[in-house]
Formats: structure tokens, sequence, C-alpha cells
């Protein structure tokens, strides 16, 4: 098995994320939150430009890690726009993007884009999905609305894991720029004559940090296997990714917070609007704790197949039987 993207997916998302800051980076959220009209104006040419509703990530294991490295770069920019959702369409029904729903009250973060929406349950039901007008300022919604839905079909099965991985690459994304903030932070601040950086305690909080955001990495890139070779685990895998995912983001987004100070609080930092905006990708579907319930309720007594399943010398191809 070997987890590692290919160099074309890590050579695109390296052009996508030089595509993204020289449209603007980090002020393409603030733009589109001062202007929510402009949300798809700001985000769309320059993935449109990147290829990016060309990838195929459901029929091909090279476009699906090419969508996932894309889904990173967004998430590096805390880009205000669904990526991850209109890469995880489904093929077989007239849609823009798919969402997953869960709880009483469905939610996305999919307004103001005059987009085809599909929802679908964890229990594979999908419905067409229409985001209802909000009163609360973007602001405080983050582009979050609550959804109006009719059934479709109970066919989304095999959208479910997909359309839960790839939103955890684009917080993966988040958890990386975090890191170098606050990296960037402390080597230059200084206090008692030294920088930050050179204090134990700093280090120690930076490389726990760190520590989460390579399992993270690791068990992304996991689940996107998973979701590839098409197995009963896949859904399993993608639930632990985002329990993973959740947890490692209080921790990283937490340190990165303490370090920084009260400035890290302040809309002049750009950790300000990347913790922000990484909220709705904490709590929707689900938040940590109804993650690990809805984990536990699947595995049951059985638990996850997990990375050393295999015997040793054991090889799974990337380019298994299709979404």
């Amino acid at each position: 098995m070997n987890l590692d993207l290919s160099d074309e997916a890590i050579e695109y998302a390296r052009q996508a994320s030089r595509a993204l800051a020289a449209a603007g980076g980090d002020q393409l959220a603030q733009l589109a939150e001062d202007e929510p009209d402009r949300r798809a104006g700001l985000a769309e040419p320059v993935l449109e430009n990147l290829g990016a509703w060309e990838l195929e990530p459901r029929t091909s294991a090279l476009e699906l890690e090419a969508a996932a490295a894309l889904c990173r770069s967004a998430g590096y920019w805390a880009l205000a726009y669904p990526v991850a959702e209109r890469l995880a369409r489904p093929v077989d029904l007239a849609a823009d993007g798919l969402v997953v729903v869960a709880g009483p009250v469905p939610a996305a973060a999919i307004a103001h884009l005059d987009l085809r929406w599909v929802a679908v349950t964890l229990d594979g039901q999908r419905s067409s999905a229409i985001a209802k007008p909000g009163s609360e300022p973007t602001r405080t919604s983050l582009f979050v609305s609550e959804l109006e839905l009719s059934a479709i079909d109970d066919d989304g099965a095999k959208d479910v894991a997909l359309g839960l991985v790839l939103p955890s690459w684009t917080l993966l994304g988040m958890l990386d720029r975090a890191i170098d903030l606050a990296r960037a932070h402390v080597g230059v601040r200084t206090q008692f004559g030294r920088p930050l950086s050179a204090f134990q305690a700093v280090q120690f909080q930076l490389a726990d940090a760190e520590v989460e955001r390579m399992g993270v990495e690791v068990l992304a890139k996991y689940a996107l296997w998973s979701v590839r070779n098409g197995g009963d685990d896949a859904l399993a895998d993608a639930l632990a990714l985002r329990v993973a995912a959740a947890e490692a983001a209080d921790t990283v987004f937490r340190a990165a917070h303490q370090l920084h100070g009260a400035v890290g609080f302040c809309d002049e930092t750009a950790l300000s609007w990347l913790s922000r905006y990484s909220q709705p990708l904490r709590r929707l579907p689900l938040g940590l704790s109804a993650a690990r319930e809805r984990l536990t309720e699947l595995l049951g007594r059985r638990g996850l197949t997990g990375l050393y399943c295999e015997p040793l010398g054991a090889e799974q191809p990337l380019d298994a039987s299709p979404v």
C-alpha cells in the first residue's frame, strides 16, 4: 500500500497554491465576507483556470489525488468557497456539488452561490438542496445556511465517504497554515532578549501541534486510498479521519492562538480568519462528539481495519475499483 501522493498531484497542489496566492491569498476570504455576492466571482475564475472542474475524482486515482491536493491548497488560504463539496459532486445526477448532512436541521456553507446542490445523509439518502435565506451577517454565519431538502433516492451510499474525506483535506490545509503562521510568529517575536522560538515551552507546544497535524495527514492519505479502493470500510475510515481532523484542529488552533496571544483574535492577523473559517469544517455535518458516536455505532465491536492489517509486503494499488 503506497499512501504517498503522486508527483503530478503534488505539483498540481503547488501550482494551485501559487495561483490562489497571486489572486489575493488571505484577502480572498476577507473580500468574500465584505461582499458575499462576490463569493463565486472571487474564487471560480482561479479554479477554472486550474481545471478544477475537469477533475473526475470518482473515476481516476490520479485525479482523486489531485482533487484532494487542491482541497488542501484551498484550505491553506482559507478560501471561502466549497471546493471539496464541488469536487465531490455525484456523477449520476445533474448537480454542481455534494454536501453531507446530518441532524434535524441540515446545514452547509453554501450560501450566496447559484449552484445545483445534492445533500446526502450518512445513511445514503440523497436529496436536492436549496440554501435558505439567512438573517445573520456573513461574519457570524460564515456562509452557513440551513437547507431545504427534497428527497431524491437512497443510492448515495458511495457518496458519503468521498463527501467526508475531501473536506477533511481542506481542514488539513488549514492546519498546515496554522502551524506555519505560529512558527513564523514565534520566530520574529522576542521576550527577555530572545526569540520566542528559543523557549522550550514554545517548542513543546509547536511539537505537540505538529504531531497532531502529521497524524491527520497520514490518516487523510489512508482514507483517500480507502475511498478509492471502494471497500466496505470506506465510510468508517472517512469518519475516523473526520474525528482525527476535528481533534487535531482543537490542538493546533489552541496552540497557535496561545502563541500569538491576543493579536491572534484580531482581524489584522491571518490566523483570526483561518480559525474562524475552519469552524464550519469542524462542526458540519457532525461535531466531534457526534462524529465519535456515529463512528462507534458503525463499528460496533469489530474496530477499524487500520493501516497495519495487511501482512508485510502485501501491496494494494490505489487504482482499484472506482468509487
